[in-house]
């Protein structure tokens, strides 16, 4: 019997505990909240961003390669509703983004999400009372919102990972804070440089670089990271010698 929404819900927060206590791989942790945004809240694709030490917002997780690109073309370029999000506190919703006026703020963000094939964005930010530490941004290709249900169910999500972020004696040590989040927007550096390696290598897609990197990590228990940099380095057994 297939499981029902609320179950798999619930199998998504036990799976995001697990990896909280197994090693705490935040990289890991990230990436399995925007794959499990998009295969229970009825969205086609989730970015997380995070602020560094600075407040300065910056990717470290999405689902797809499109994901990616709008989440960065944002970031580049000073505009777009997850970074409103971030600076308010509040959630940015734009079901339509050819009809919103509010889009309308962001030109440049809505042609350039248009172009990878979405239709609407709904930002929520991550926070703990006062303290916002990023976005979680669910992506749309047809502009039809997303119903209260979903809404929150989303926001539940959120809140697991703002904790499972700041739970390492974040809470007590705005310091440790800053450290984790460095390593984890550090740790996403190697991470793509590591796809942009394997897709040459292999000539295969970003996408799929991504799911083979993710894939060997979790068979051989090697963290994702630390693979991430062996393959830089040639020194990882997932890269055939030339």
């Amino acid at each position: 019997m297939a499981a029902t929404v609320d179950e798999r819900l619930a199998q998504a927060f036990v799976e995001l505990a697990d990896t909280l206590v197994a090693g705490y791989d935040l990289m890991e942790f990230l990436q399995t909240l925007t794959d499990r945004c998009v295969g229970l809240l009825e969205v086609d694709a989730a970015g997380l961003l995070l602020a560094d030490s600075r407040g300065a917002l910056r990717l470290v997780a999405a689902s797809t390669e499109q994901a990616r690109v709008v989440e960065l073309f944002q970031l580049q370029n000073h505009e777009g509703p997850c970074l409103d999000c971030y600076r308010t506190g509040q959630p940015v919703i734009i079901s339509d983004i050819r009809a919103d006026r509010e889009a309308a703020r962001w030109p440049r963000f809505a042609a350039a999400a248009q172009e990878m094939g979405y239709a609407g964005v709904h930002a929520i930010p991550m926070r703990l009372r006062e303290q916002v530490i990023g976005t979680l941004n669910l992506f749309k290709t047809v502009p039809d919102g997303l119903s209260p249900a979903v809404v929150v169910a989303a926001t539940a999500l959120v809140d697991v990972a703002t904790i499972g972020i700041l739970q390492e004696r974040a809470v007590r040590q705005h310091e440790v804070v800053a450290g984790q989040l460095q390593l984890a927007l550090n740790s996403r550096v190697l991470i793509e440089q590591a796809k942009g390696v394997l897709a040459e290598r292999l000539r295969i897609t970003p996408d799929e670089a991504f799911i083979l990197l993710r894939r060997y990590a979790r068979d051989h228990n090697h963290p994702l990271t630390k693979l991430a940099g062996d393959v830089i380095r040639g020194t990882a057994p997932i890269i055939p010698a030339k």
